[in-house]
């Protein structure tokens, strides 16, 4: 890690946040609704829906729990196998393992890094029951080539959307690609409640079954408020409590206004580097597709086999600028046994950087990036 005073380095990545915030914050208290699955959040859900082209939405309290409930309403078994595009952090496969079944990765496209269709295609059993396609960095994939796989098969289709708020393929909205899509407001992401995620679809039957299983397997308290009777609810299978705070509902919907001026700000910072890394030989800057665009949760660039990442890493570190390893070859962790080799997937794994991208970078701060970057390879070179 850097010597430097955190106020001094340059962050990877910082949410914005401010006093709208906490004037939405504040209102839910005076509302004495601060639990779960409340008035916030269903409207926010409603917001939400709209936002990804979907008709419903279901807020949850993470990503992973998104994923999870849409693989349990996706009637996940024991002895299933779901495709998972490789190149993500662990959540993914994590989601598959905890419903149950058996993780399949595929090998990604090495340009953009999401699941090469022929991969998937290639790894269809008897056993297989879906597939479920990861945005990497927010950029979707293949998904009119994922569908028709799907359809030919009989498979589902879920968007792992977790990085991909404002993002679109083909002019649809990340979200509306697959019969399910997961999205995360971690910290790091586009828009961000500190923690917190989404399920969307266009089909009411499979939200409206994880809004019971996400409350223990009963419908949440709000659905029964202002009724003339006592209603007691029975529980007829097991949930979980996946919900979303009212709080985190709450900065979201700020967060969602903010949505149009983010996408902006981190489409900026994405056009300097790309023009400001374009002469560096030994870096291959992150590829933008015409038929769709980047939201840019992530900036990674790709470092060349004769140098060092990790040396080029430190030595950026050092310098005060934050970076990171990109994101994970899910094929090489020990949790998921014994996997075929999967070589584009493991060779991203080694060599991609991601730098700062968030949307309260000043341009004295891109500056000092790039600085810092040009200057840390050429003396890696």
């Amino acid at each position: 890690m850097s010597g430097q005073p955190a106020d001094q380095q340059v962050l990877l990545g910082r949410p914005t946040v401010g006093e709208e915030e906490l004037a939405a914050v504040a209102e839910v208290f005076r509302s004495g609704w601060l639990a779960g699955a409340g008035p916030a959040c269903r409207r926010f859900e409603e917001r939400f829906a709209q936002v990804t082209g979907t008709a419903h939405a279901l807020t949850t309290s993470s990503c992973g729990a998104a994923l999870f409930l849409g693989l349990k309403v996706l009637g996940v078994r024991p002895g299933d196998e779901v495709i998972v595009g490789d190149y993500t952090f662990p959540a993914t496969g994590h989601a598959v393992l905890q419903a149950g079944a058996k993780p399949v990765f595929a090998d990604i496209r090495p340009d953009i890094f999401s699941a090469d269709p022929a991969a998937i295609e290639a790894l269809i059993t008897p056993r297989t029951v879906g597939i479920l396609a990861v945005d990497v960095a927010g950029l979707p994939g293949d998904f009119d080539e994922y569908r028709a796989i799907a359809d030919k098969h009989g498979l589902w289709l879920f968007e792992d959307a977790a990085c991909s708020s404002g993002a679109t393929y083909k002019t649809r909205p990340a979200g509306s690609l697959a019969d399910l899509a997961a999205f995360s407001f971690h910290g790091r992401k586009g828009i961000t409640a500190g923690e917190g995620g989404a399920l969307v679809s266009n089909r009411e039957d499979l939200i409206a079954h994880a809004r019971k299983l996400h409350t223990y397997g009963i419908e949440p308290a709000i659905s029964r408020e202002g009724s003339g009777t006592l209603p007691i609810p029975e529980f007829h299978e097991l949930g979980w409590n996946f919900r979303l705070s009212d709080i985190q509902a709450a900065i979201m919907g700020v967060q969602l206004d903010r949505l149009p001026d983010l996408l902006a700000a981190r489409r900026s910072v994405a056009k300097r580097y790309h023009e400001a890394f374009a002469d560096v030989d030994q870096l291959t800057a992150p590829v933008e597709l015409p038929d769709r665009e980047h939201p840019w949760q992530a900036y990674l660039l790709t470092v060349a086999p004769e140098v060092s990442r990790d040396a080029l890493a430190l030595r950026i570190r050092e310098q005060g600028v934050q970076c990171n390893f990109g994101t994970y070859a899910s094929h090489l962790q020990p949790v998921y046994g014994e996997q075929q080799p999967l070589p584009v997937s493991a060779d991203a794994f080694r060599r991609q950087l991601a730098i700062p991208m968030h949307a309260e970078l000043t341009e004295a701060e891109v500056d000092r990036v790039v600085t810092t970057v040009r200057e840390a390879v050429n003396a890696l070179a």
